[in-house]
């Protein structure tokens, strides 16, 4: 029998949830034409959709909303921000952004080009996108243990070493414009990395001469899995593990909306203070967010994600993460119902492959198994497979995800375990019809970049 692991928090306020029937939801989702992004809030039970800005803020949080200095210029909320960031980061510039894709939007286009190549051990949907918006185009060597969900390794996200120094001599290291860490590595299943092979990778950089970035969205729940499971560093603080992942990189990207516990908010890290890189970035921020002291930030924003950060490396707080979708994990396990294991930091990725082996990459499985969830009981989840990873930038040819992923990513500090009963009994129940389920569905109509946001789909007739 799994146990749930009793929360360190109490709740201070509450919201209503409206309760629809399975009628209205395949109403409701037909009228999104299937995209789990077109449907309404009000429409959703749970929603798992995004762990990114979904999060319940702390009374602190709240409180410091009303310190918010909202001077355009220099305002004293920027200044604690800065602080509170160098003091985990120990780096000489930080910038704030208003989210994860705007930080990617600003440093991006100053390391990449056309001609250019970024390697991460997996790209997510945005990073992948403004490397390609940059004129470049992504390599991936991603641990090959992530293509097997069964198998419980204890750091599935990694960078795949041997893969990595290949790709590069392949390419020349001219031509190399970053390397980039996802802490978790959230494609591969919100999968860990060690702090070993981010030693290894940050040495191949220093090698070959290409920086190195940390997509740092998720960096305190990767530090703690870390102090669970690799040897040397069981005696370290959070706070230490993180000081040591990121002295290894050159810059770091994040979406403060992640592990700050923030509705919004993002930051950019560039560990000398002095680099060339700065005056540009800061360019580059004032045209796209606004004055680099506060980023498309209000002063509001950036008194909570001073206090968030530090929240954040929270160690009962993160036992209590961890443990809530190990639980998860284990409820799944005892119903044989394939996820990949052992479970990530920030959510259940569900095998949509062997919910649905006989439906093909190209009529998106994970998709498919997203909607029938909604169906079943209002839970909104996502593809995170090859409906996500959309097509090649240069022969526009659907590209095949490593997994089918149906991903439910958990907001932070808003569900309780009846809420996670209900969705895995509900999984349990879409499990055991998917020999009912004949066909996968199709795009009707999609945009050039990031499809699945806005793409518009129709199921597949058993004649099609």
């Amino acid at each position: 029998m799994a146990n749930f692991i009793p929360e360190p928090y109490r709740i201070k306020m509450v919201e209503p949830i409206k309760i629809t029937t399975r009628e209205y939801r395949e109403g409701a989702i037909k009228a999104a034409k299937y995209n789990m992004f077109n449907l309404l809030a009000e429409d959703v039970y749970i929603d798992f959709l995004t762990d990114s800005g979904t999060n319940a803020m702390s009374a602190a949080q709240w409180s410091a909303l009303m310190l918010g200095d909202e001077a355009y210029a220099g305002a004293s909320s920027y200044v604690k921000l800065i602080k509170a960031a160098q003091s985990i980061f120990d780096y000489g510039y930080i910038q704030p952004v208003h989210q994860g894709r705007a930080a990617e939007k600003v440093l991006f286009p100053l390391l990449l080009k056309p001609g250019k190549y970024a390697i991460a051990n997996l790209f997510f949907d945005t990073t992948r996108a403004h490397v390609e918006l940059a004129g470049a185009r992504c390599l991936e060597a991603c641990n090959p243990q992530a293509a097997d969900t069964v198998l419980k390794a204890p750091f599935k996200g990694n960078m795949d070493i041997e893969k990595l120094e290949e790709l590069i001599k392949e390419h020349g290291a001219e031509n190399i414009g970053l390397i980039v860490m996802t802490i978790t590595n959230n494609s591969a299943g919100g999968q860990p990395v060690s702090l070993e092979n981010m030693r290894a990778v940050a040495a191949l950089s220093k090698k070959y001469n290409i920086p190195l970035n940390i997509d740092a969205a998720r960096y305190a729940e990767n530090a703690m899995f870390v102090k669970q499971r690799e040897a040397a560093c069981q005696n370290m603080s959070i706070l230490e593990i993180t000081k040591e992942f990121f002295k290894l990189a050159d810059t770091f990207t994040m979406s403060a909306k992640k592990d700050a516990i923030v509705n919004m908010g993002g930051l950019i890290g560039v560990k000398d203070a002095n680099s060339p890189l700065l005056l540009k970035l800061k360019a580059n921020c004032i045209c796209y967010e606004g004055f680099y002291t506060y980023g498309g930030l209000n002063g509001r924003d950036l008194e909570t994600i001073a206090l968030g950060l530090y929240e954040g490396l929270n160690e009962d707080w993160l036992k209590y993460r961890l443990g809530t979708m190990n639980y998860f994990g284990e409820c799944l396990e005892q119903l044989g119902i394939p996820y990949q294991a052992p479970p990530g930091g920030h959510g259940i990725f569900l095998d949509a492959a062997k919910f649905y082996p006989h439906i093909p990459y190209t009529e998106f499985p994970g998709q498919l198994l997203a909607i029938e969830l909604y169906k079943e009981c209002g839970l909104r989840s996502c593809d995170i497979g090859s409906f996500l990873i959309g097509n090649d930038p240069d022969t526009g040819k659907q590209l095949k995800s490593v997994n089918e992923f149906t991903r439910l990513a958990i907001p932070r500090r808003v569900y309780t375990q009846s809420h996670y009963d209900l969705v895995i009994d509900s999984i349990d129940k879409v499990w055991k019809n998917r020999a009912n389920i004949k066909r996968g569905y199709k795009i009707v109509w999609e945009p050039p970049i990031l499809r699945h946001f806005q793409a518009s789909l129709a199921p597949l007739a058993l004649d099609e």
